[in-house]
């Protein structure tokens, strides 16, 4: 499974992950399949029941997924979901390119990688 932000263009970024992982043979679980894609919502004070929905299918998702694949930008969601994966003994790469300013997403990976081919190699060392 691949996390990170979902406003803006994160949502982006998670899908071109997943595209990437898929074309090089990994299964992923495709959270936002059948109407699951709230990245145009901007505000979720009011929207307690629908909070209470998302919530739930992405912690259904982490129970699907052998690892997570996190992208590090700022996200509530993905820093929770990390935290729920290594709780449960997920285990979780943090995929980042460039440096990464918080010591928080760095220490709740079981490996941090910087390339896309580094990710491949060590997804399939996992497997």
């Amino acid at each position: 499974m691949v996390c990170g932000p979902i406003g803006g263009a994160g949502i982006g970024s998670i899908l071109e992950m997943r595209e990437f992982l898929e074309k090089k043979g990994f299964d992923t679980v495709k959270q936002f399949s059948k109407g699951k894609d709230y990245s145009k919502i901007h505000d979720f004070r009011k929207q307690t029941m629908l909070v209470k929905k998302i919530i739930k299918h992405d912690l259904d998702c982490i129970k699907k997924a052998d690892v997570l694949v996190v992208l590090p930008e700022p996200s509530f969601g993905a820093s929770i979901e990390m935290y729920v994966a290594k709780n449960t003994k997920k285990k979780v790469i943090l995929f980042s390119t460039k440096p990464v300013p918080s010591p928080w997403p760095v220490g709740f990976s079981d490996i941090v990688v910087t390339s896309k081919n580094e990710l491949v190699r060590k997804l399939h060392a996992m497997m």
